[in-house]
């Protein structure tokens, strides 16, 4: 991020538990930078939602410099993300700034930007933390982070607690609830009755694959080559 981007963005911090991530955030932000409007739209085309993208990016970057320089080896996986999601959250430098964007991508036409902004934090967590897989799994446990972020976050903006201790618990009663689900799946695939009932899901689903990391492509997946085409 360059420095007057950056500056700008800090700026609009200030800003933003008053105007929201607006454009009128982004004009006080630019003035006081000492730039115009015009300038601070070549960085933030959008106005106010590029703005609380770039903070969201920013708790993203945060979170990955914890995890990298945190020694995790003594943790269980699940523990790991646990870890992973509080840190995430606690990159946040204000809850008035995270209540602000979820304000803002509740709103239809920004929807989908925040369904993006979630899904990147997911995906940032299980590939940081070294996830490796390549069939559908890649989306499974991807959807089923950015729910349990999602709803830790929301619980997280109400929490009164000392040391938001309420949220923490929370936080692992959900990672608990996404394990037992995992252990009965893992029940079903061992036993030779779920085996052959799920064989048909499981025939389909095997053709998915996680998207290409160099395919330069923005697409959501892709089918396995060779795979066989239902007509």
């Amino acid at each position: 991020m360059s420095d007057l981007k950056t500056q700008i963005l800090d700026a609009a911090m200030i800003h933003v538990p008053f105007d929201g991530w607006s454009d009128t955030a982004l004009r006080a932000a630019a003035a006081d930078c000492g730039t115009d409007y015009a300038t601070s739209r070549i960085y933030y085309p959008r106005g106010g939602v590029d703005l609380a993208l770039a903070f969201h990016q920013r708790g993203d970057a945060q979170m990955v410099a914890r995890l990298t320089s945190t020694d995790l080896s003594a943790l269980r996986f699940r523990d790991r993300v646990g870890f992973a999601v509080r840190a995430r959250i606690e990159a946040a430098e204000d809850r008035e700034l995270v209540r602000r964007g979820t304000t803002l991508f509740a709103l239809p036409p920004y929807a989908a930007d925040g369904a993006r902004a979630i899904w990147g934090t997911a995906d940032l967590i299980w590939t940081t933390l070294g996830d490796t897989a390549e069939d559908y799994n890649w989306y499974t446990k991807r959807l089923t982070l950015s729910g349990v972020y999602s709803s830790t976050v929301l619980f997280w903006l109400g929490d009164e607690s000392t040391d938001a201790q309420e949220t923490w618990n929370f936080l692992d009663r959900r990672i608990d609830g996404v394990m037992q689900f995992e252990d009965v799946k893992r029940a079903i695939e061992r036993n030779p009755i779920g085996r052959a009932v799920t064989a048909g899901p499981r025939a389909v689903l095997s053709c998915i694959r996680a998207p290409r990391r160099d395919a330069g492509q923005d697409l959501p997946g892709a089918i396995a080559p060779g795979a066989p085409q239902q007509g």
